[in-house]
């Protein structure tokens, strides 16, 4: 037996050891990771920083933040917004739209089409100096949509009946257990045709278009990235390099520094993020897509 454990001693000693100092081992890999990926551009502080907004549009208040933070960092010279997104609630669009027309105001913003921008990702990329989209990009859908299923025959099957206490004639109005009546339909395109108004008087504005020729390019239509400039919504079709290269020009950086996310955090984000967005996606509510 101890002949044995002579023999293998150099292989269940080594074994052993990383049993007991498992944490140690833990937190020196760790640090090593850390290390390993440090250059010269992370111990620079970053002059041109990237946002990402992919995804349906639920929440904003993560690109929110991030709006904030290049906006207070005074190293920050320039934005790049990197869009891939079909749109979302109206609400967060506004928001990110109207944080980019006051981040605009202190310094550049280029906003970069990388697969689809549309509807109120479209809204939210508006008052950006420059737009420009890969070739093979989707673009516009610039129309407001409400939903909302009827279940009543549903119900009917399972033996299940709504009971409603109400005050206001309208306050039942999108309900999903019956069909709408035309009085509630009425009073839901109201709201649909005024959040389309706002959504095409500030696309005119932004853009320098005429409101009066929304047809043109609004209206929901879809179009290619060519199709998108020759309608005024984008400014340029090209590649991610020439969006990094306008904006160093309109930010008089020669040498760029880019900001870099930690790769656990930005997973841990885009999971939580794609959580929200499907279970709030399920849900009734007016959406630019």
């Amino acid at each position: 037996m101890n002949f044995l454990k002579m023999v293998f001693l150099p292989i269940t000693a080594p074994i052993k050891f990383i049993q007991e100092n498992f944490k140690t081992f833990f937190f020196l890999a760790i640090m090593f990771y850390i290390f390993s990926n440090s250059d010269a551009t992370n111990i620079q502080k970053p002059n041109l920083y990237k946002i990402d907004l992919v995804g349906p549009i639920m929440i904003a208040d993560d690109v929110l933040e991030r709006i904030e933070k290049a906006k207070k960092d005074k190293s920050v010279k320039g934005v790049l917004l990197n869009v891939n997104s079909p749109g979302g609630a109206v609400a967060p669009s506004v928001e990110i739209a109207y944080a980019i027309k006051e981040l605009n105001k202190i310094k550049p913003v280029v906003v970069y089409a990388s697969g689809v921008i549309a509807s109120g990702s479209y809204y939210s990329a508006i008052w950006a100096n420059k737009i420009i989209a890969n070739p093979g990009s989707m673009v516009g859908s610039i129309g407001v949509i409400m939903q909302g299923a009827n279940v009543s025959e549903l119900m009917k099957k399972i033996g299940v009946k709504t009971q409603t206490v109400k005050v206001g004639e309208y306050k039942e109005a999108g309900t999903p257990t019956r069909s709408w009546t035309k009085s509630e339909k009425a009073e839901l395109e109201k709201v649909i045709n005024d959040t389309y108004d706002m959504f095409i008087t500030d696309v005119s504005t932004a853009r320098g278009l005429k409101k009066e020729d929304h047809k043109l390019y609004a209206d929901a239509h879809i179009f290619t990235s060519r199709q998108a400039k020759e309608v005024g919504l984008i400014d340029e079709v090209a590649t991610i390099s020439k969006a990094k290269s306008d904006l160093m020009k309109l930010s008089n950086v020669s040498k760029p520094v880019w900001n870099k996310e930690d790769k656990f955090d930005k997973f841990m984000e885009k999971l939580v993020s794609q959580t929200v967005s499907q279970l709030s996606i399920h849900f009734n509510g007016l959406k630019a897509y």
